[in-house]
């Protein structure tokens, strides 16, 4: 059956009444663009300073939007989500590190999360970022053509072998990768070498996942050449597809330097593209198997259509669907309901170290038209449901 995305009582069944009024609080402050810039900049002066906000932070964003500081609080989210049949994508949130020494510890890290995954039926992917693993600027030379000095050539061959040694043992333990998407002027050797791991374990099930961002005007024609590429070389293919998370940093960048902006010129081109992408996944599952990541109900709506009338079984190994944890809870609980595979991205790590992400989520939820206040109006029409 379609699932009905206004069933709150099924959307917020895992929420006390208290867990409700304390996220109506926090989307009402987000849907405010002032004060959400003044709440991110003051957190950032703070931590800067390493005044004891901690605390401030753990109760309010990092509550909402994490699992956990560490794999064992992460654990406890996941099997909680996990009584409602939704599952749980392990995400390993610190980032913006540069240093060999920060790359290396990372490893054992992930290398933990899979064998803990592989245990527990409910986190069947974890989630990594090549630039978790790598400097940028190594990726940006790279991704630009330069040539590559012997240093250069060692330091990109440690993080090969990072990234295998992940991908290596989490084929071995059954658990599925999804490899985020970066910056398009970092993207390409992120590609080759997602390209790289998929040929190597993907060669009975689609274990490890690239990310195509559609609102990039070029992703949509890439996604099929993957497709192909996989389909000649006689490997799955995984095709994780979301519009995006870069946007005003990839404009701007394009302004600046004066080159050919790569975002699709509106939403509509990028919703457009993105359905088309889900369609084509859909109609290739021979070949693949397509992670859904979006918030948006209308995509996910045409997708559960398109499988039933196509007589695809909502449980199929070969699709996902995903939305953050702390967001869209009327899609995730109510697709889940209805016997789709469902997983939420539930970020752990130090509180301090999550900081880009949740400033990420913060600026999300004030930038996307319409996000906060359906967010708003399906909190409020639980909390009326509820009579508090």
């Amino acid at each position: 059956m379609l699932p009905e995305f206004d069933n709150t009582a099924i959307a917020f069944e895992y929420r006390s009444d208290k867990e409700l009024k304390h996220a109506r609080f926090l989307f009402s402050s987000m849907g405010s663009p002032t004060l959400t810039s003044i709440g991110m900049k003051m957190t950032q002066w703070a931590i800067s300073w390493k005044l004891p906000v901690k605390g401030i932070i753990k109760s309010t964003l990092f509550d909402q939007f994490c699992g956990g500081e560490t794999m064992d609080e992460a654990a406890k989210t996941a099997a909680m989500i996990g009584k409602y049949n939704v599952r749980t994508i392990l995400d390993y949130g610190v980032e913006g590190k540069e240093s060999e020494y920060d790359f290396d510890r990372a490893v054992p890290e992930f290398i933990k999360a899979i064998k803990y995954a592989a245990t527990n039926k409910n986190i069947p992917f974890i989630s990594l970022k090549v630039t978790g693993f790598s400097r940028f600027a190594l990726l940006e030379k790279i991704h630009g053509g330069g040539t590559l000095s012997d240093v250069e050539i060692a330091e990109w061959k440690r993080i090969y072998d990072r990234i295998d040694f992940i991908c290596k043992t989490a084929a071995e333990n059954d658990v599925m990768v999804l490899v985020d998407a970066e910056e398009s002027w970092v993207q390409k050797p992120v590609d080759d070498l997602t390209d790289s791991m998929m040929e190597q374990y993907n060669t009975k099930k689609a274990i490890v996942f690239n990310t195509f961002q559609l609102y990039r005007h070029d992703r949509l024609e890439f996604l099929k050449v993957s497709v192909e590429r996989a389909i000649s070389k006689g490997y799955l293919h995984g095709s994780k597809l979301v519009r995006g998370a870069y946007m005003e940093k990839e404009r701007n960048r394009a302004a600046q330097m004066g080159y050919k902006d790569p975002i699709q010129p509106s939403k509509q081109a990028t919703d457009t593209d993105y359905d088309a992408a889900v369609l084509y996944c859909l109609e290739h599952l021979k070949h693949l198997a397509v992670f859904i990541g979006t918030h948006n109900e209308n995509s996910c709506l045409k997708a559960a259509k398109y499988m039933i009338d196509h007589n695809i079984p909502a449980g199929t190994d070969r699709v996902h669907f995903s939305q953050l944890y702390g967001m869209s809870d009327n899609i995730s609980f109510n697709l889940a309901h209805e016997g789709y595979n469902v997983a939420k991205y539930l970020p752990y790590g130090p509180v301090t170290d999550v900081i880009p992400y949740l400033m990420r989520r913060a600026q999300e939820n004030t930038s996307v038209a319409g996000q906060t206040s359906r967010e708003l109006s399906l909190i409020d029409k639980e909390i009326k449901r509820r009579g508090l």
